[in-house]
Protein backbone atom coordinates (compact mmCIF):
# COMPACT_ATOMS: atom_id res chain seq x y z
CA UNK A 1 0.00 0.00 0.00
CA UNK A 2 1.51 3.04 -1.24
CA UNK A 3 1.41 6.54 1.14
CA UNK A 4 -0.31 9.54 -0.68
CA UNK A 5 2.56 11.91 -0.76
CA UNK A 6 5.37 13.44 -2.83
CA UNK A 7 8.26 11.51 -3.62
CA UNK A 8 10.28 13.75 -1.40
CA UNK A 9 7.94 13.02 1.70
CA UNK A 10 8.00 9.06 1.10
CA UNK A 11 11.65 9.61 1.80
CA UNK A 12 10.93 11.60 4.85
CA UNK A 13 8.85 8.65 6.36
CA UNK A 14 11.21 6.15 5.40
CA UNK A 15 14.26 7.52 7.02
CA UNK A 16 11.87 8.01 10.34
CA UNK A 17 11.46 4.41 10.16
CA UNK A 18 14.61 3.76 9.64
CA UNK A 19 15.83 5.94 13.09
CA UNK A 20 12.85 4.65 14.71
CA UNK A 21 14.02 0.91 14.04
CA UNK A 22 17.09 1.72 14.77
CA UNK A 23 16.34 2.55 18.47
CA UNK A 24 13.39 0.77 19.34
CA UNK A 25 13.16 -2.37 16.83
CA UNK A 26 10.68 -3.16 14.27
CA UNK A 27 7.95 -5.92 14.06
CA UNK A 28 8.33 -8.75 11.85
CA UNK A 29 7.19 -8.86 8.45
CA UNK A 30 3.29 -8.98 8.36
CA UNK A 31 2.97 -8.62 11.65
CA UNK A 32 1.04 -5.83 13.83
CA UNK A 33 2.46 -3.38 15.72
CA UNK A 34 1.14 -3.86 19.43
CA UNK A 35 2.30 -0.79 21.74
CA UNK A 36 2.34 -0.54 25.23
CA UNK A 37 -0.31 1.97 26.08
CA UNK A 38 1.17 3.13 29.51
CA UNK A 39 4.64 3.47 27.85
CA UNK A 40 6.29 6.70 29.25
CA UNK A 41 10.10 6.09 28.01
CA UNK A 42 11.36 8.47 25.45
CA UNK A 43 12.18 6.55 21.78
CA UNK A 44 14.55 8.93 20.57
CA UNK A 45 14.72 11.89 23.14
CA UNK A 46 15.80 13.94 19.76
CA UNK A 47 17.61 16.68 21.28
CA UNK A 48 17.99 20.38 19.92
CA UNK A 49 21.21 21.81 17.62
CA UNK A 50 22.49 24.09 15.28
CA UNK A 51 20.11 23.56 12.78
CA UNK A 52 16.76 23.33 14.38
CA UNK A 53 17.42 26.23 16.80
CA UNK A 54 18.57 28.62 13.15
CA UNK A 55 14.76 27.65 11.97
CA UNK A 56 12.66 30.65 12.28
CA UNK A 57 8.90 30.49 13.40
CA UNK A 58 6.93 34.05 13.20
CA UNK A 59 3.31 33.24 14.44
CA UNK A 60 2.16 29.83 14.98
CA UNK A 61 -0.42 26.38 14.01
CA UNK A 62 -1.24 27.03 9.75
CA UNK A 63 -0.45 30.64 10.32
CA UNK A 64 3.16 30.25 11.21
CA UNK A 65 5.93 31.44 8.90
CA UNK A 66 8.35 29.30 8.75
CA UNK A 67 11.81 30.55 7.60
CA UNK A 68 14.88 27.94 7.23
CA UNK A 69 18.20 29.70 6.49
CA UNK A 70 20.00 29.39 3.72
CA UNK A 71 23.19 28.00 5.36
CA UNK A 72 21.97 25.88 7.81
CA UNK A 73 23.49 22.23 7.55
CA UNK A 74 21.43 19.54 8.19
CA UNK A 75 24.46 17.83 9.74
CA UNK A 76 21.58 15.00 12.31
CA UNK A 77 17.97 14.63 12.96
CA UNK A 78 17.53 18.02 15.96
CA UNK A 79 14.17 19.22 17.62
CA UNK A 80 13.80 22.03 18.88
CA UNK A 81 10.69 23.33 21.17
CA UNK A 82 9.83 27.13 20.01
CA UNK A 83 7.13 27.06 22.92
CA UNK A 84 7.09 25.32 26.14
CA UNK A 85 3.07 24.69 26.45
CA UNK A 86 1.96 24.09 30.14
CA UNK A 87 0.01 20.21 29.63
CA UNK A 88 1.21 16.88 30.45
CA UNK A 89 4.47 15.03 28.81
CA UNK A 90 3.58 13.58 25.74
CA UNK A 91 4.25 9.93 25.57
CA UNK A 92 5.18 7.60 22.77
CA UNK A 93 1.80 6.00 22.78
CA UNK A 94 -0.59 9.00 22.70
CA UNK A 95 -3.40 10.28 20.81
CA UNK A 96 -3.32 13.94 20.08
CA UNK A 97 -4.20 16.71 18.00
CA UNK A 98 -1.87 19.10 16.15
CA UNK A 99 -1.26 21.51 13.34
CA UNK A 100 1.42 21.14 11.44
CA UNK A 101 3.36 22.13 8.34
CA UNK A 102 6.07 20.43 6.30
CA UNK A 103 9.01 22.80 4.86
CA UNK A 104 11.44 21.92 1.97
CA UNK A 105 14.56 23.76 3.74
CA UNK A 106 16.05 24.53 0.48
CA UNK A 107 13.33 26.04 -1.16
CA UNK A 108 10.89 27.01 1.75
CA UNK A 109 7.94 25.51 0.03
CA UNK A 110 5.35 23.73 1.55
CA UNK A 111 4.80 20.19 0.71
CA UNK A 112 1.60 19.57 3.44
CA UNK A 113 0.17 20.90 5.97
CA UNK A 114 -3.01 20.09 8.43
CA UNK A 115 -5.58 22.48 6.67
CA UNK A 116 -7.95 19.63 5.42
CA UNK A 117 -8.65 19.19 8.65
CA UNK A 118 -11.30 20.71 10.87
CA UNK A 119 -10.12 24.14 11.78
CA UNK A 120 -7.35 23.23 10.44
CA UNK A 121 -6.52 20.47 12.97
CA UNK A 122 -5.90 16.78 12.51
CA UNK A 123 -5.56 13.41 15.05
CA UNK A 124 -2.37 11.65 15.33
CA UNK A 125 -1.66 8.39 17.23
CA UNK A 126 1.59 8.11 17.70
CA UNK A 127 3.15 4.56 17.78
CA UNK A 128 6.79 3.73 18.88
CA UNK A 129 6.40 0.87 16.30
CA UNK A 130 6.35 1.62 12.99
CA UNK A 131 3.31 0.73 11.12
CA UNK A 132 3.70 -1.79 8.15
CA UNK A 133 1.38 0.35 6.26
CA UNK A 134 1.33 4.10 6.26
CA UNK A 135 -1.81 5.34 4.44
CA UNK A 136 -1.43 9.37 5.48
CA UNK A 137 1.18 12.08 6.82
CA UNK A 138 -0.13 11.77 10.64
CA UNK A 139 0.35 8.18 10.63
CA UNK A 140 4.38 8.87 9.68
CA UNK A 141 6.40 8.08 12.67
CA UNK A 142 8.10 11.76 12.50
CA UNK A 143 5.71 12.93 14.51
CA UNK A 144 6.50 10.83 17.65
CA UNK A 145 10.21 12.07 16.69
CA UNK A 146 8.53 15.52 16.92
CA UNK A 147 6.58 15.43 19.96
CA UNK A 148 7.32 12.74 22.65
CA UNK A 149 8.27 14.21 25.82
CA UNK A 150 7.58 17.54 25.57
CA UNK A 151 4.14 19.20 27.31
CA UNK A 152 0.55 19.22 25.68
CA UNK A 153 0.76 23.00 24.33
CA UNK A 154 4.13 23.20 22.94
CA UNK A 155 5.22 23.67 19.49
CA UNK A 156 8.31 22.38 18.05
CA UNK A 157 10.73 22.36 14.63
CA UNK A 158 12.22 18.90 13.40
CA UNK A 159 15.29 19.05 11.39
CA UNK A 160 15.73 15.98 9.50
CA UNK A 161 18.69 16.33 7.27
CA UNK A 162 18.58 15.07 3.34
CA UNK A 163 21.25 12.66 3.40
CA UNK A 164 19.39 10.64 5.97
CA UNK A 165 16.20 10.86 3.35
CA UNK A 166 18.39 8.65 0.10
CA UNK A 167 19.95 9.80 -2.19
CA UNK A 168 19.65 13.36 -4.03
CA UNK A 169 16.57 13.75 -1.33
CA UNK A 170 16.24 17.53 -0.27
CA UNK A 171 16.25 18.53 3.64
CA UNK A 172 12.91 19.01 5.39
CA UNK A 173 12.08 20.06 8.38
CA UNK A 174 8.45 19.72 10.06
CA UNK A 175 6.80 22.58 12.68
CA UNK A 176 4.31 21.02 15.03
CA UNK A 177 1.93 22.74 17.61
CA UNK A 178 0.09 19.96 19.99
CA UNK A 179 -3.13 20.94 21.05
CA UNK A 180 -4.53 18.17 23.28
CA UNK A 181 -4.57 14.87 24.54
CA UNK A 182 -7.31 13.02 22.59
CA UNK A 183 -9.76 10.36 24.51
CA UNK A 184 -9.41 6.44 23.85
CA UNK A 185 -13.01 5.78 24.40
CA UNK A 186 -16.18 6.91 23.01
CA UNK A 187 -16.94 10.25 24.99
CA UNK A 188 -20.92 10.58 23.13
CA UNK A 189 -24.05 10.69 24.99
CA UNK A 190 -25.22 7.62 25.91
CA UNK A 191 -28.45 6.60 23.75
CA UNK A 192 -30.86 3.48 24.44
CA UNK A 193 -29.23 0.55 23.03
CA UNK A 194 -30.83 -0.67 19.98
CA UNK A 195 -34.22 -3.42 20.95
CA UNK A 196 -33.08 -6.87 20.02
CA UNK A 197 -29.38 -6.32 19.04
CA UNK A 198 -26.70 -8.29 21.20
CA UNK A 199 -26.38 -6.48 24.71
CA UNK A 200 -23.31 -4.34 25.88
CA UNK A 201 -21.81 -3.85 28.91
CA UNK A 202 -18.57 -1.66 29.43
CA UNK A 203 -16.00 -1.79 32.39
CA UNK A 204 -14.72 1.15 34.35
CA UNK A 205 -12.14 1.55 31.27
CA UNK A 206 -14.56 1.68 28.76
CA UNK A 207 -13.94 -2.14 27.00
CA UNK A 208 -17.01 -3.51 26.10
CA UNK A 209 -18.46 -7.20 27.54
CA UNK A 210 -21.03 -8.54 24.47
CA UNK A 211 -23.91 -10.96 25.28
CA UNK A 212 -25.45 -13.00 21.87
CA UNK A 213 -29.20 -12.96 22.12
CA UNK A 214 -31.11 -16.20 22.26
CA UNK A 215 -32.09 -15.66 18.37
CA UNK A 216 -31.06 -16.40 15.37
CA UNK A 217 -28.41 -14.18 13.20
CA UNK A 218 -29.40 -11.63 11.47
CA UNK A 219 -29.09 -12.28 7.50
CA UNK A 220 -28.35 -8.44 7.02
CA UNK A 221 -26.02 -5.90 8.68
CA UNK A 222 -28.02 -4.28 11.78
CA UNK A 223 -25.91 -1.15 12.96
CA UNK A 224 -26.91 0.67 16.19
CA UNK A 225 -25.99 3.24 18.31
CA UNK A 226 -25.10 3.25 21.70
CA UNK A 227 -23.17 6.52 22.11
CA UNK A 228 -23.78 9.69 20.09
CA UNK A 229 -20.83 11.51 19.35
CA UNK A 230 -20.56 15.50 18.05
CA UNK A 231 -17.61 15.36 16.25
CA UNK A 232 -16.42 14.97 12.57
CA UNK A 233 -18.23 12.66 10.19
CA UNK A 234 -16.70 9.60 8.72
CA UNK A 235 -16.33 9.60 5.43
CA UNK A 236 -15.24 6.52 2.59
CA UNK A 237 -12.24 8.90 1.99
CA UNK A 238 -10.95 9.11 6.06
CA UNK A 239 -7.98 7.00 8.09
CA UNK A 240 -10.02 6.38 10.87
CA UNK A 241 -8.79 6.06 14.64
CA UNK A 242 -10.99 3.81 16.85
CA UNK A 243 -10.94 1.05 19.74
CA UNK A 244 -13.02 -2.04 18.80
CA UNK A 245 -13.80 -5.86 20.05
CA UNK A 246 -15.10 -8.40 18.02
CA UNK A 247 -16.82 -11.62 18.71
CA UNK A 248 -18.60 -14.50 17.18
CA UNK A 249 -22.60 -14.76 17.02
CA UNK A 250 -21.84 -18.93 17.39
CA UNK A 251 -20.16 -18.76 20.85
CA UNK A 252 -19.96 -15.46 21.50
CA UNK A 253 -15.82 -15.58 21.70
CA UNK A 254 -13.56 -12.93 21.10
CA UNK A 255 -11.93 -13.14 17.59
CA UNK A 256 -10.39 -9.72 17.77
CA UNK A 257 -9.99 -6.61 19.96
CA UNK A 258 -7.89 -3.41 20.68
CA UNK A 259 -8.78 -3.42 24.29
CA UNK A 260 -7.03 -7.52 24.68
CA UNK A 261 -3.85 -5.31 22.88
CA UNK A 262 -3.35 -2.76 25.65
CA UNK A 263 -6.31 -0.68 25.03
CA UNK A 264 -4.21 0.94 22.27
CA UNK A 265 -6.56 2.00 19.11
CA UNK A 266 -6.45 1.47 15.79
CA UNK A 267 -5.87 3.21 12.95
CA UNK A 268 -6.93 2.42 9.27
CA UNK A 269 -8.96 3.49 5.81
CA UNK A 270 -12.98 3.34 6.90
CA UNK A 271 -12.77 1.44 3.68
CA UNK A 272 -9.97 -1.30 4.24
CA UNK A 273 -12.16 -3.48 6.44
CA UNK A 274 -15.07 -5.45 5.57
CA UNK A 275 -18.27 -4.39 4.07
CA UNK A 276 -20.24 -4.60 7.16
CA UNK A 277 -17.67 -2.86 9.58
CA UNK A 278 -18.06 0.03 6.72
CA UNK A 279 -21.26 0.74 7.63
CA UNK A 280 -20.80 0.89 11.19
CA UNK A 281 -18.19 3.73 10.12
CA UNK A 282 -19.10 5.55 7.52
CA UNK A 283 -21.58 7.99 8.11
CA UNK A 284 -20.91 8.32 11.75
CA UNK A 285 -19.93 11.01 14.03
CA UNK A 286 -16.44 11.00 16.45
CA UNK A 287 -17.19 10.29 20.00
CA UNK A 288 -19.91 7.64 18.75
CA UNK A 289 -19.89 4.16 20.18
CA UNK A 290 -21.54 2.05 17.35
CA UNK A 291 -23.11 -1.84 17.43
CA UNK A 292 -22.66 -3.94 14.35
CA UNK A 293 -24.09 -7.31 13.65
CA UNK A 294 -22.48 -8.71 9.85
CA UNK A 295 -23.47 -11.51 8.48
CA UNK A 296 -20.94 -13.62 6.64
CA UNK A 297 -21.92 -12.20 3.41
CA UNK A 298 -20.62 -8.73 4.76
CA UNK A 299 -18.00 -10.44 6.89
CA UNK A 300 -15.82 -12.83 5.58
CA UNK A 301 -18.10 -15.02 3.76
CA UNK A 302 -15.92 -14.07 0.05
CA UNK A 303 -12.87 -15.13 2.01
CA UNK A 304 -11.02 -17.94 0.55
CA UNK A 305 -11.87 -21.76 2.08
CA UNK A 306 -9.21 -21.51 4.75
CA UNK A 307 -10.30 -18.17 6.68
CA UNK A 308 -12.10 -19.55 9.97
CA UNK A 309 -14.47 -16.73 10.36
CA UNK A 310 -16.01 -17.67 6.58
CA UNK A 311 -19.42 -18.77 7.88
CA UNK A 312 -19.68 -16.67 10.89
CA UNK A 313 -22.37 -13.83 11.66
CA UNK A 314 -20.10 -11.40 13.70
CA UNK A 315 -20.94 -8.67 16.38
CA UNK A 316 -18.86 -5.70 16.74
CA UNK A 317 -18.56 -2.96 18.92
CA UNK A 318 -16.58 0.21 18.08
CA UNK A 319 -15.87 3.39 19.46
CA UNK A 320 -15.06 6.05 17.08
CA UNK A 321 -12.14 8.47 18.06
CA UNK A 322 -11.01 10.47 15.19
CA UNK A 323 -11.19 11.01 11.58
CA UNK A 324 -8.72 12.04 9.20
CA UNK A 325 -9.49 12.96 5.71
CA UNK A 326 -6.79 11.70 3.73
CA UNK A 327 -5.11 14.30 0.97
CA UNK A 328 -5.26 12.72 -2.51
CA UNK A 329 -2.25 12.50 -4.74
Amino acid sequence: MRLRRPLALLSTVAAATLILAGCAGSPDAGSTPTPTKSSSTCVLDTQAGATSDSVKVDGSGLDAKVTVPKDAKFADVERTVVKKGDGKDITPTDFISVRYQLIQADTGAVLDTSKRGPEGVLPVLLNPNTPQQMYDMTMSPIFLIATECMPIGSEAVLALPGDKLGENQPSVVLYVQTLEKLPTVATGKDVDPPAGMAAVKLDKDGAPTITIPKTDPPTETKIGQLKQGDGATVTANDLVTVQYRGVKWSDGKEFDSTWSRDAYPSQFPATGVVKGFQQALIGQKVGSQVLAEIPPKDGYGAADDSNELKKETLVFVVDILGTTPVEKQ
